[in-house]
This record gives structure tokens, sequence and C-alpha cells, in this order.
């Protein structure tokens, strides 16, 4: 009984966060549109830029809670590992999102810096303190997600960088009102740019090394190889691949040499259990051979 009280309630706890996201959603594609009105109006690129990636920042939300649904769904005979990667792939789509629109930002900003335009700085003010209290209440309400998910902190690092980038905008706004310094903008631009590709490249090497089946961080094959090696009744290990299924699944794949005078049976459970105690994967896979046998690779 007191599992299903506790299972129930992390249901319940993950059900109000996603609707927090949902929220969220609905919030950044208000701003987007009061954002583009006042950029125009203002004559604000910088506004516009932070508008956009408002607008990112609700498609990210979308894009990671679909995946988070399918994610869920369990393993069938089409897709024998479930479907845990899709918020691995949604992420990558999140942060080649942000590398399209850092780029476009710099490039806008590259043609306001050699052709300087008018902008009503008071407009541009009063539109990014309302976007950088709306980024923060977003964080807030992605925040408890990204804690367990690659694909929600992708959303929630949309969300960090906007704040940032909104605070930019509001420098921008001031030196514009106060000095008519029309650079101001351009250049906030550029760091706005700056800001989002830094962000990126903190967290997409992750993302990428799931995808191409690399190791799990912080641990190492040759570590891997020497623990199950050391076990009684193994001979030898070779065929060893160490890979991540997901963020939270690690799995590994080896053949076995079998010592003479051992059954397999026995040797293949103390190994399993020795990775599951030191290593923590609990999913493995071997292929047992004698030298008699010869391998079957």
């Amino acid at each position: 009984m007191p599992h299903d009280h506790g299972h129930h309630g992390h249901s319940h706890a993950h059900a109000g966060a996603e609707r927090n996201v949902a929220l969220a959603v609905v919030v950044n594609l208000v701003l987007t549109v009061a954002q583009v009105a006042g950029g125009i109006l203002s004559g604000s690129v910088a506004l516009i830029a932070d508008a956009l990636h408002n607008f990112s920042d609700a498609v990210s939300l979308i894009v990671a809670f679909a995946a988070r649904r399918i994610a869920r769904r369990p393993a069938d005979a089409t897709m024998t590992f479930g479907y845990g990667r899709a918020e691995v792939v949604a992420a990558l789509v999140n942060y080649t999102a942000l590398i399209l629109i850092s780029l476009w930002l710099a490039y806008e900003a590259v043609l306001r810096i050699l052709d300087p335009q008018p902008v009503a700085g008071g407009i541009v003010i009063v539109l990014a303190g309302v976007a950088l209290v709306i980024d923060l209440i977003t964080a807030a309400l992605t925040w408890r997600l990204a804690q367990d998910s690659v694909n929600i902190r992708a959303a929630f690092l949309h969300n960090l960088a906007d704040a940032g980038s909104s605070v930019a905008v509001i420098v921008g706004g001031a030196l514009i009102l106060m000095f008519d310094w029309r650079l101001a903008d351009p250049i906030i631009t550029l760091g706005i740019s700056a800001y989002i590709l830094w962000h990126v490249a903190q967290d997409l090497g992750p993302v990428i090394r799931i995808l191409m089946l690399g190791a799990p961080p912080g641990m190492e094959r040759d570590d891997l190889r020497q623990a199950i090696a050391a076990e009684e009744g193994v001979e030898g290990v070779h065929h060893l691949h160490l890979w991540q299924i997901d963020e939270r699944r690690n799995s590994v794949e080896a053949h076995l040499v079998l010592a003479e005078g051992h059954a397999a049976p026995e040797v293949v459970a103390r190994v399993k259990a020795m990775l599951r105690r030191d290593f923590r994967l609990a999913h493995s896979t071997f292929e047992v051979e004698t030298r008699a046998s010869g391998c079957a690779g």
C-alpha cells in the first residue's frame, strides 16, 4: 500500500508539472505577439529578436511536451527499446533551432550596425521588462521537470537565455532613451546571439553523445573490461560495447570467455550482479564462449 500511494503522488506531481508547461506555452505565445507589435512600432530589431526567441521558447516547450508524452509509450515490436529517445531527439531539435535563431539575429544585427535605424527606447524598455517577468515565471514553471529530463532542460535553458536577453534589451533601450545611441540596439542583439550560442555549446554535447551511442559520462570501457575480467570464471572479455539507451538507462554487451570448469549461468549471474552493484548497469547482454569453441563473432 505505501508503494502505491507514493506512485500515485509521483504521478500527480508530474501531471501538475506538465500543466505548468502547457501554461508556459500559452504565456510565451501571447508575449511573442506583443513583442513583435512593439518591435515594429518602436523600430527595435533587438525587441523583435527577443520576440522570436520567446516564440522559439513556446515551440520548444510544445516539442518537449509532445516528446515527453511519446517517451512514456511502452516498447513494442518496432521500438524494442521503447520510445525514451524521443526526448533526446526533441532536445536536439530545440538546440538546433536555437543555433539557427542565433545566427539569424547576428546577421540582422550586423545589417543594423552598417545602417543604424531610429529606435523608440521607451516601448523597448516596457515590453522587454514584461518579457523578463514572463521569462522568469516560465523558467519557474518548467524547473521541476528540467531536473530529470534533457528534453525539458533544453526548453528550460531557452527561457533562461531569454531572460538574459530581455535584461540586455532593457539596457539597450535605456541607452537609446538617455543618449540616443542607436548602435546599442544591434550591439545588444549580437550579445544575445553569442549568449544563446554559449548556452547551446554547454548542453549539446551530451545529447549528441547519446544519439551517437556514446559511453555514459564518467564510465570508461577499460574499467568495465577489467572489472568483468576480474570475476571468478571469466578468462577473457572482448567485443565489449557500452552505450546509453537514453539519459536514464545504460547498456553493455560483450563476449565472455569462460575458464575451464566453470558453468556459464553462474558466471554470467555473478558478472551481472557486479555490474548492477558497482556500475549501476541493469541492462547487460553476454555471448558466452570457451577457448575450445572460439569466438562467435
